[in-house]
C-alpha cells in the first residue's frame, strides 16, 4: 500500500504544477531608438517595436511578432510640411503675426524648410521597414 501513495502523489504533482508552468512566459518588446540603439521592456512602448513571448524557465522564444505604433504628431506635422513644401504650389509666410500670409516664401526659404521637415521626418518618424 505504501508505493500506491507515492506513485499517486507523482502522478498528480505535474496536473497540479502544469497551470504554474503555463504563466512563466513572459512578452518583451524590442525597439531601436534614434540613434540605432536597440531597447527592451516589458511594456509596450510608443515607437513601432517587435514583440516576443519568452519562456522564463529555458529562455527561448515563441517567434516575433512586429507592430507599427501610430506616428507622433511632429512625424505627421512634418511629413505634410515636406509635401506642402515638394508641391509647385506656392507656401505662403505671415511675417507679421496676424494669422494672415503676407508674401510666399522664397525659393532659398522653401529649401530651407524642406530640409527642416527632412530632418524632421527623420528625427520624429520610424523608418519604414524595406
Amino acid at each position: 500500500m505504501r508505493t500506491f501513495r507515492p506513485l499517486a502523489l507523482a502522478l498528480l504533482l505535474p496536473l497540479l504544477a502544469a497551470p504554474v508552468l503555463a504563466q512563466q512566459q513572459q512578452r518583451v518588446y524590442q525597439w531601436k531608438d534614434a540613434s540605432g540603439v536597440t531597447h527592451y521592456a516589458d511594456t509596450k512602448p510608443a515607437q513601432n517595436y517587435k514583440s516576443r513571448d519568452i519562456d522564463v524557465r529555458t529562455g527561448t522564444t515563441a517567434g516575433a511578432t512586429a507592430a507599427k505604433a501610430e506616428d507622433s504628431e511632429q512625424c505627421i506635422n512634418a511629413r505634410n510640411n515636406l509635401a506642402r513644401l515638394q508641391g509647385s504650389e506656392a507656401v505662403g509666410i505671415d511675417t507679421n503675426g496676424d494669422g494672415k500670409p503676407d508674401r510666399n516664401l522664397t525659393d532659398a526659404e522653401r529649401k530651407s524648410q524642406r530640409d527642416l521637415n527632412e530632418a524632421g521626418v527623420k528625427a520624429f518618424c520610424t523608418p519604414a521597414k524595406s
